[in-house]
């Protein structure tokens, strides 16, 4: 499965925003069930962001969810997303 999580960050928070999307991949990462990702600035709107990551599986990404890492490294940053469908199979 594929997770797609967007985000709309102001150009004066991009340094900051950046490095907390680095650790919240990281901690999605270090999850079972965790196959690659990646995650980026718009080309086009520098104001857009993207964290896509794949999974084994939707229980795999429903467990990286609950892990502990993720709820403090990852979970405060994906609140921020637009809100909007993200998980494609």
């Amino acid at each position: 499965m594929i997770a797609i999580a967007r985000f709309e960050v102001q150009l004066a928070e991009s340094a900051a925003f950046a490095k907390d999307l680095s650790a919240a991949y990281e901690a999605l990462a270090s999850c079972a069930g965790f196959i690659d990702g990646e995650f980026g600035q718009n080309l086009d709107d520098s104001n857009l962001w993207a964290l896509v990551t794949r999974w084994e599986n939707v229980g795999s990404y429903r467990r990286a969810l609950s892990a502990m890492r993720t709820k403090l490294e990852a979970i405060p940053l994906l609140a921020r997303a637009i809100d909007e469908p993200g998980a494609y199979e």
